[in-house]
């Protein structure tokens, strides 16, 4: 989602597990722009978290600009 100073990085949870949570967002392979995941999952705007950069072991890939887009408006809405 973001990078933040020094070694946090902003993120959002990405699940295989369906949830009944209005703002959960599917997530296929249409959806990146370069790697993919194994299975279709769901992102979840209502799990947000940092983590240390230093424990990411690897990128599996990159969304569009649009899903980006959406998530993070899903976010606004539901702290506004």
């Amino acid at each position: 989602m973001a990078n933040l100073l020094g070694d946090d990085i902003l993120l959002c949870q990405i699940t295989s597990q369906h949830t009944k949570d209005i703002f959960t967002m599917s997530l296929v392979n249409a959806d990146f722009i370069n790697g993919s995941l194994p299975v279709d999952s769901y992102i979840r705007p209502t799990r947000i978290f940092t983590a240390d950069k230093n424990i990411i072991v690897k990128k599996v890939g990159q969304v569009k600009p649009l899903v980006v887009r959406d998530a993070v408006n899903k976010i606004i809405n539901l702290i506004s």
